[in-house]
Order: C-alpha cells, then sequence, then structure tokens
C-alpha cells in the first residue's frame, strides 16, 4: 500500500549534496526508501512539480551557465531544449502517474474460478541518472521526472564538462529537494567512473557508445539493470522525388542544432546522384542566409571544449587530405576555423570513400557529408554497414519506399521531414537499438523503464499446482498427462497446417 514520504530532512533545509560522500548519499537514499515504502500518487506528484519549479524559478541563472560553459549558446535555445523543453514530459509524468501506477486485475474471469492474477507497478528504489553535456538537463531532469513517477528517489551526475551549469544545480536543488529524494553529484564526489560503481537500483546512462559500455561493464558487476541512451551516425535519405529545395533547408538547419551537437543531428545524406550539386548549393546558401557573421555571432554555438574543437577539424582534415571536398561558409573577414572562440564553419563534404576517418567517426559538429545514389538500395547498403543509428532521417512523402527503408533497416526511431520530432510526443518512447542504445524512456514508457512488474498470484481453487507437480504420480495423474499431449498435438497440427497453406 502506498503512502506519503516520512521525509526527516525536509525540502528547504538546505542540506547540500556536497556534504556527504557518494556512498553516503546512496545509503540515505536507500534507508529512506526503505523506511517510507512504496510512495503514493501525491508524493510522486509533489516531486515532479517541485522538478519543474526548480528548473522554471532558476532558468535565468541556467541559461547564464550553458552560455559560459559552451562559450557562446543561444539562449532561445537553452530555454527551448534544456528548460522548457523539459516540462512536456514532464508534465504528462504529472498527469498520469496516478493511473499507470495502479494495480492491474490481469484475468478477471479466471479470478471467478478462483485463479486471482493483479500485476503491481513498483519502484525500483534508488536511480542513477548520468547525463552528457550537450543538453545536461534535458537529458538529466526528463528521466528524473520519470524516474519521480514511477515512485523512485534520484542520483543525478550531470557532465563535468558542463561545470558550471552543474553548480548551479547542484546550489539550488536544496532549495526544493531532501537530499534523500534527489542529490545532485558534482565532480567533487569523483568521477562518471565512480558513479557508475554506485550499487544503485537502475543506471540510466546518455552519452558516446564508448563510454556507455564502460558504464554497463561497471553496472554489470553489481547486477544493475541499465539504460543506455547513445549516439551514432545518422543518416538521411532523399526520395527521388522530393523536393530539394526543402530537402536542403531542413538538413541544412538540422545539422546546425546546438552547433551540430546533438545524438540526433543527421550526420551524413543520401541524394540522388542527379541532384547532388544542386542539393549542395542550397545547403550552403541555406547555412550562409542562417549564419552572416559567425565568429562574433552570439546564436552560433560554440564547439564545447578544445578537445572536440580539434578532434572535429581533424576529420575534415583527414578526409581533405585523402581527397573529400569541402564546402564551408566563412563569412568575409573571418578566419575559420577559430581555435580561440572556438567555432567551426559549417562544412558539407563530398567525394567521402572508405578509409577517411569521419566515415566510422560520429562528428556531432557542424558537418554534413553528402552521398550520391542511384537505387535506393545502395543507401541502404551502406546505412546496415555502419551499425544502427539512433535516428533515420527521411524526406519525401510517406510512400513504399519509406516502407521499403523502415523494413530493411534498423534505428532507434525515424524521422520524416523534420527535426527528431518524437521528443515532442508523450505517446512515443525516445531510444536507441544496437550500438545506439538499449532501453527507452519518455511518456509511459519511461514509467515502465524506472519500475518493476510484479505478479501477484492468490488461490482459492479446489485443485492445488503444487500437488499436481509433486510424486507420487498416480493413474490419474497419468491420464491427466495424456490427455494434455492429444490436445496439444491437435491444436499444433492445426496451427502448422494452416501456417503451410
Amino acid at each position: 500500500m502506498t503512502k506519503p514520504a516520512d521525509v526527516s530532512v525536509r525540502a528547504g533545509d538546505k542540506v547540500s549534496s556536497e556534504s556527504h560522500t557518494l556512498s553516503e548519499l546512496l545509503e540515505i537514499q536507500k534507508a529512506a526508501f526503505l523506511r517510507d515504502g512504496i510512495p503514493d500518487a501525491k508524493t510522486r506528484i509533489d516531486r515532479i512539480n517541485r522538478l519543474g519549479q526548480m528548473l522554471l524559478d532558476n532558468a535565468d541563472e541556467i541559461t547564464a551557465a550553458l552560455d559560459a560553459d559552451f562559450g557562446t549558446r543561444p539562449r532561445e535555445l537553452s530555454i527551448a531544449a534544456d528548460v522548457a523543453g523539459c516540462m512536456i514530459d514532464l508534465t504528462h509524468q504529472r498527469r498520469h502517474a496516478a493511473e499507470w501506477m495502479k494495480e492491474t486485475n490481469v484475468s478477471k474471469v479466471q479470478g471467478l474460478l478462483g485463479f486471482k492474477q493483479r500485476l503491481r507497478h513498483d519502484p525500483l528504489g534508488v536511480v542513477g541518472i548520468m547525463g552528457p553535456w550537450n543538453f545536461p538537463l534535458q537529458l538529466t531532469i526528463v528521466p528524473a521526472g520519470s524516474a519521480f513517477a514511477a515512485g523512485n528517489r534520484v542520483l543525478m551526475r550531470p557532465s563535468s564538462i558542463t561545470a558550471k551549469t552543474t553548480d548551479v544545480l547542484a546550489r539550488v536543488a536544496p532549495d526544493y529537494f531532501s537530499i534523500e529524494e534527489f542529490a545532485v553529484v558534482t565532480s567533487k564526489h569523483g568521477g562518471g567512473a565512480d558513479f557508475a560503481k554506485l550499487p544503485v537500483d537502475h543506471m540510466f546512462f546518455t552519452g558516446s557508445p564508448e563510454v556507455g559500455a564502460s558504464v554497463a561493464a561497471e553496472a554489470a558487476k553489481n547486477l544493475v539493470p541499465v539504460t543506455l541512451e547513445l549516439g551514432g551516425k545518422n543518416p538521411a535519405i532523399v526520395d527521388v522525388d522530393a523536393d530539394i529545395s526543402a530537402a536542403a533547408t531542413f538538413l541544412a538547419d538540422a545539422r546546425m542544432v546546438n552547433g551540430g551537437q546533438v545524438c540526433l543531428c543527421p550526420d551524413y545524406v543520401f541524394v540522388p546522384e542527379s541532384k547532388v550539386g544542386e542539393f549542395t548549393d542550397k545547403v550552403i546558401a541555406r547555412w550562409a542566409d542562417n549564419f552572416p557573421t559567425i565568429l562574433k555571432n552570439t546564436q552560433y554555438t560554440s564547439t564545447i571544449n578544445d578537445k572536440n574543437y580539434e578532434r572535429i577539424v581533424g576529420l575534415i582534415d583527414d578526409a581533405v587530405d585523402l581527397g573529400a571536398t569541402k564546402h564551408q561558409v566563412i563569412p568575409a573577414g573571418e578566419q575559420l576555423p577559430d581555435a580561440t572562440a572556438r567555432k567551426i564553419p559549417p562544412t558539407l563534404l563530398t567525394g567521402v570513400k572508405a578509409g577517411m576517418k569521419i566515415e566510422e567517426d560520429e562528428v556531432f559538429g557542424p558537418v554534413l557529408t553528402v552521398y550520391p545514389y542511384r537505387d535506393q538500395k545502395e543507401a541502404i547498403d551502406k546505412i546496415n554497414s555502419a551499425g544502427h543509428p539512433l535516428t533515420l532521417y527521411w524526406v519525401g512523402d510517406d510512400n513504399e519506399r519509406l516502407a521499403y527503408v523502415a523494413d530493411h533497416t534498423r534505428s532507434g526511431s525515424i524521422s520524416g521531414n523534420d527535426f527528431a520530432l518524437h521528443l515532442l510526443s508523450a505517446g512515443l518512447p525516445f531510444g536507441g537499438v544496437g550500438r545506439s542504445g538499449m532501453g527507452n524512456y519518455h511518456g509511459e514508457f519511461g514509467f515502465e523503464t524506472f519500475s518493476h512488474a510484479r505478479a501477484v498470484t492468490v488461490s482459492t481453487m479446489p485443485i492445488k499446482f503444487s500437488e499436481l507437480m509433486s510424486a507420487p504420480f498416480t493413474k490419474s495423474d497419468t491420464r491427466l498427462t495424456d490427455v494434455q499431449m492429444k490436445m496439444w498435438n491437435v491444436i499444433q497440427g492445426r496451427a502448422s497446417r494452416k501456417s503451410r497453406k
């Protein structure tokens, strides 16, 4: 039976997470979970409300911190993605938590015969959430809201790369939460590898496949289940009869969201061979219109740090050295790329071939590779050879060619004619497959990720299954066994004949 949480350290007492070690925080939350039991709907909704209020109350300071962490990052983007963007799913969780947590009667008819079957939706306990730097709130706060809806406590570790943003969260969180409910873990508690070793009840990680593999390995040592939201080189296919101007506009814009530093950005695009030149010209024209200046343009998001800046510039240079052609938008009077501002001009590459590093590495920056195709199967074969992406973009009508692509590829999602719209739907999951991740969240999918489906059966039947399954076995048991075998042979035979027809 659920009940309100008995929080001994009340929100507002300003107990900082940094006053405790990582292990102490986990023990505090585990003890509180066991002490209070499963929280009722009112408690869960209150926690989700406080999480949203924390974002809204501190939006200005959060966006300023994000701008400082990146170098330049538009306030409009930070609000849309890392503040207001979180509210969509938090609102959905708040509205439906009471409904989702209800015990389900699985079979009413069998219950009347004495075989009662119920399904509980129980919280796991303490959820650990590890976030990335590209959207340090969106990709931590949203899963935290799902974990609260499911009745859990949360230990949240945002990326140390966006340290200023993490510091703001760690400082304001005690105004809204007891550390028994929600604690922000900072670099003072250790690195991400230390967090991954925690014996929490579920570990949720968003980041690169390489780090995700390490997190999963550490979690496995404690038999901790994991949800991994990873990256991947997301392909796009422009259909043979698609409007090239519309395709170029959409993909040019989608590539430059957050300076290209989004796990859902298109990484490479297949264009009908006869239209590659037109597509390339229109992408460059769109970028030139969008970014008349870059170096001192506060709306042009900087590359997050020197390491990633050098990596992306290196990918471009390697491709050009090996024969690729680069098309860049560099405003008059500006020298780009610029290491001090960490700004790389929007770059389109053609003539990319096997052996170039950019063929294998996820760019995570303002670079789009274009491949020509004559037959759709060429694009499909190349996509399937590169590992399963987080999303696959389609530009064109909802037609039989899209259906063919969907049937012959695997990806976390398919996005047609716009950027990542499934993020806005409460009825769709967000997650990858294969190298791009395991598990999903958003809406009820998030609630289920952080819940345990717990079976409950109560029997008042006159026949006991335990008696039927244990010795001594009588002649009646033998006859019953023989009848079962005859029945199943008849049923299976009918099914097999139907299948053959």
